[in-house]
């Protein structure tokens, strides 16, 4: 059963006269008849009792009515649905975030989101890892990814750097350079270092490490899985952190974060994502660039 004939009955049951019908649908008369009879065709019956003076619905006609506004709401719906779907304005995102970039990205990126894509389901799943999230890409688990960046940069994957944030100094309250304005970094020579996993679990901690080795010594080392971790365990006084400025995000009592002397050092932040994503990922990868393109 064609929509266009659906859409014509429908027109002409409301106006109940051919004249109006036709020219409300930009039809000939004519036209309008031949479709009318084409459509009582196909059902099989009689739709309209039409006489000199005005047209009236067959009971076959007012049942036909009710079914084909059904028909043209759901195909009116899904028509609107397929439009926002091709511009990337609808259907389904999954984006990952590091830890490091979970406390001051994803609630913006998810804000934003909210209010310029509503029709867009976003699924978030934050505190990951680097190479988890490039794994999770890789299978299909995640459409896009925050992640820090390694030296080498995956050859399969699309990685677009975001910005570069400074490393600041995470450290408990009680310590002595907590409410300095900076500390140089060899002033925590002796500290135990809270960090990220070791080897290829993290791409961070093997810049942190190589932070300190280049201020001169080579650190006490306790690992966590997690960035939220790592500021509880400073704050309950087993260590000091070196995270990306960003983590300041995650305030919590017992900790300060404190610049480090000299020169910045530095980590990337990026966007990883398959090729030829589809126009939602496009659409909220460009949302994120914006979001996290500037550093904190």
């Amino acid at each position: 059963m064609e929509i266009r004939l659906l859409r014509s009955f429908v027109v002409l049951a409301e106006e109940r006269h051919f004249g109006r019908a036709a020219a409300r649908l930009l039809v000939a008369q004519p036209a309008l008849s031949q479709q009318l009879k084409a459509l009582e065709r196909e059902v099989g019956a009689r739709l309209l009792d039409r006489s000199t003076r005005r047209v009236d619905l067959t009971d076959a006609g007012r049942l036909l009515l009710q079914r084909a506004r059904e028909v043209l709401t759901a195909a009116d719906r899904a028509e609107a649905d397929l439009a926002l779907l091709v511009a990337g304005r609808a259907g389904r995102v999954r984006l990952g975030f590091v830890g490091t970039a979970t406390y001051d990205v994803l609630p913006r990126v998810a804000r934003r989101v909210r209010e310029e894509l509503p029709d867009l389901e976003l699924e978030l799943r934050g505190e990951l890892l680097g190479p988890e999230l490039l794994d999770a890409l890789r299978a299909g688990d995640l459409d896009l990814a925050v992640l820090r960046p390694g030296p080498v940069l995956p050859d399969d994957l699309v990685v677009h750097e975001l910005r570069r944030e400074p490393l600041v100094a995470v450290l408990p309250a009680a310590h002595p350079a907590a409410g300095a304005a900076s500390v140089a970094l060899t002033d925590l020579a002796g500290e135990t270092l809270v960090t990220h996993p070791s080897g290829a679990r993290s791409t961070l901690q093997p810049r942190v490490l190589e932070a300190c080795r280049a201020a001169g010594f080579d650190p006490a080392v306790l690992e966590v899985g997690e960035t939220g971790t790592l500021v509880v365990f400073v704050a309950a006084g087993l260590g000091v952190g070196l995270v990306p400025a960003s983590v300041r995000a995650l305030r919590l009592d017992g900790v300060a974060y404190v610049p480090l002397a000299g020169d910045p050092v530095t980590v990337p932040l990026a966007l990883a994502h398959r090729p030829d994503p589809s126009p939602a990922v496009a659409r909220v990868a460009a949302l994120v660039a914006g979001v996290a393109g500037v550093a904190p």
